[in-house]
């Protein structure tokens, strides 16, 4: 707790609107000390503060009670556990025009994926009117906020992250994954090796497959920081080093570094109600962030009003353990049996903690296809026996967004056999923004939960996938299914995987169920959230992570017949562009009503299917 003589070191440039009553208030109950504000400028009507916020939060309060770690960290003489972090927030000038609501995005890596996504045309840098795209959530008036919160980001223009402790005596077993593109011979340990002597390197073809050690003659330790094996490290093959490493952060502060700021400017009275939004890991740290119960401030209040996880699938992640490796993330053939994918995964279980404190969140969790490929998306609506569907609770949304992969894609990628899944969700995902703030401003719920259910034949085994013998195309076999896991010594032992359920297709092997966007109701092309690793990489029938195919329908009939296509050609779907673009905008309209996209932006869907027919397609259509 902060004394009043703590006021003299708070640097943060209060707006004159601030009563002195709310300002105390602040010191006495935020476990800010203070905000270094190292860059203010104005960009149009709206500006950019940027700096570091000091933290000093109590080791006893039950609130700190869930940090790993925590009674390790350095106290001060109060007998606090200071640490900092990078801040950057965006707001309009005049507070008049806020619209009272915070989102804060956590940072995926350092970097700010829903900054890209929502404002349409937006650059990284923030720091011009052109790098605001077309700010549409600016003019809508909200306080957009970024707390770094990772401790092993790298430094960057446009990063964020948090200066945790160290803990420089504390060793312990780490486990570090190596898997390759291209050969190499050396590769970055994640934390320092204590002994440059010891340690186990494993190698083995397939994710449940058997180990073969690697010799210790064959391998060493360079500086303690690398691992070098001349023979070199080849692609598709999955390498383990197991050493014990030295100087683990205090991690689990990230967590606090999220919870207090948005705790600080609430009572300062900057904004009323405050969203947490993340993008696949940041989604994976918001689900973890609420099932280890940090919704709550040290002083038992609600922190994040609304939380949205994107594309998180059935994931926590590595961020609150001695030696975590937050970057991690788990896959059918990467990332294998690290902590990621473990219970709770229904929302009602995420909220539980929450729910028993009165502290819950409106709770919004989106996925597409890919998820349910490749992250276990469907263990948030199935039982853990994979027979039945769990509907989510009243304050809970689940969207399924079909024919989608993890991110914005399209084009060839040498890394994978097909095209990648141009499939656009920046348009769903501003609406979903809208509908989100106005359920916690107004009480406004959004469209009710979206999802494949198991009831309705629309979510499936892999092995029951009713997709089509396209040419030249070869199908994936497994959907990821996470393993149960008994953590405590590495690696873990790995035991029955969970289930794993995928979205039914029709006959051009696109998804049937869920929300389905203009460019998958009218469509061009199949769309996947899978595609398979390219065999010049290895491991040819695996997955490769993230990516989605799309396979352009035959163009005409004749190219139909010729290939063996079992899909009808463009040509016998549409008679011409127009006529496609027609169905679009139809299409487009019609998710507007259900308010799965804008009215305001269903010119530019349509101008996006424009250009997806003329990559496709061209200008005409003949031959049919």
């Amino acid at each position: 707790m902060l004394s009043i003589g703590s006021w003299s070191r708070i640097r943060f440039m209060l707006r004159p609107v601030f009563a002195l009553i709310a300002v105390f208030a602040a010191i006495v109950q935020a476990a800010v000390t203070r905000v270094d504000v190292t860059e203010r400028v104005g960009i149009a009507e709206y500006e950019r503060i940027a700096g570091k916020v000091y933290f000093a939060v109590d080791p006893k309060l039950p609130a700190n009670r869930a940090i790993v770690d925590i009674d390790l960290a350095p106290k001060n003489a109060a007998g606090l556990v200071e640490f900092s972090a990078d801040l950057l927030v965006l707001r309009p000038k005049d507070a008049a025009k806020s619209n009272g609501t915070a989102f804060l995005e956590i940072a995926n890596r350092g970097s700010s994926p829903f900054w890209g996504a929502l404002n349409i045309g937006a650059g990284a840098g923030r720091r011009t009117l052109q790098d605001l795209g077309d700010r549409f959530m600016l003019d809508q008036g909200f306080t957009l906020v970024w707390v770094g919160w990772q401790f092993d980001v790298a430094q960057g223009a446009n990063s964020v992250k948090v200066y945790a402790p160290v803990l420089a005596d504390v060793t312990g077993m780490v486990r570090t994954e190596i898997l390759v593109n291209q050969k190499s011979t050396s590769q970055a340990l994640p934390y320092p090796a204590a002994d440059a002597t010891s340690g186990m390197l494993t190698v083995r073809d397939k994710a449940d497959g058997p180990r073969t050690t690697i010799p210790k003659d064959q391998w060493r330790l360079n500086g303690n920081e690398r691992i070098e094996f001349a023979a070199g490290f080849e692609p598709g093959r999955i390498y383990e080093f197991v050493y014990t490493g030295k100087g683990s952060s205090v991690a689990g502060l990230g967590m606090a570094a999220v919870r207090d700021y948005i705790s600080y400017i609430k009572q300062r009275g900057e904004v009323k109600r405050a969203i947490g939004a993340g993008i696949s890991q940041s989604g994976r740290f918001l689900r973890t962030f609420i099932a280890d119960g940090f919704n709550g401030d040290e002083q038992g209040k609600r922190v994040f009003d609304g939380v949205w996880a994107h594309v998180a699938g059935g994931g926590h992640g590595d961020f609150n353990q001695r030696f975590a490796q937050p970057g991690r993330t788990s896959g059918q053939f990467s990332g294998v049996d690290f902590p990621t994918d473990l219970p709770p995964f229904a929302p009602d279980e995420l909220l539980a903690k929450s729910t028993k404190a009165g502290v819950a969140p409106k709770l919004l969790l989106s996925n597409g296809s890919h998820e349910y490929w490749g992250r276990a998306a469907g263990l948030n609506h199935i039982s853990t026996d994979g027979k039945r569907d769990v509907a989510p609770s009243a304050d809970v949304r689940i969207y399924f967004v079909a024919g989608t992969q993890h991110g914005a894609g399209g084009g060839p990628n040498p890394l994978v056999q097909n095209s990648t899944n141009p499939m656009d969700w920046s348009f769903f995902q501003r609406a979903m923004l809208v509908a989100l703030n106005k359920w916690i401003t107004n009480g406004t719920a959004p469209p009710e939960s979206q999802i494949p259910r198991i009831d309705k034949d629309q979510l499936v085994a892999a092995s029951a996938l009713r997709f089509p013998k396209i040419p030249g195309v070869n199908v994936v076999k497994q959907a990821y299914a996470p393993r149960r896991l008994e953590l405590g010594h590495e690696p873990p032992k790995a035991s029955e995987p969970f289930p794993a359920l995928v979205p039914q297709v029709d006959a051009d092997g696109n998804e049937t169920s869920g929300i389905r966007l203009p460019e998958l109701r009218v469509p061009l092309a199949t769309y996947m959230g899978w595609n398979l690793r390219n065999p010049s990489i290895g491991a040819p029938t695996e997955q490769y992570p993230l990516i989605g195919s799309m396979v352009p329908f035959p163009r005409t009939k004749a190219d139909r017949e010729k290939s063996g296509d079992p899909r009808l050609s463009i040509a016998e779907r549409y008679q011409s562009q127009q006529e496609y673009l027609g169905k679009i905008e139809a299409a487009a309209r019609e998710l507007a009503k259900e308010r799965f996209l804008l009215e305001a932006d269903i010119p530019q869907v349509v101008a996006s299917a424009r250009r997806r027919w003329d990559q496709l397609v061209g200008v005409a259509v003949a031959g049919k």
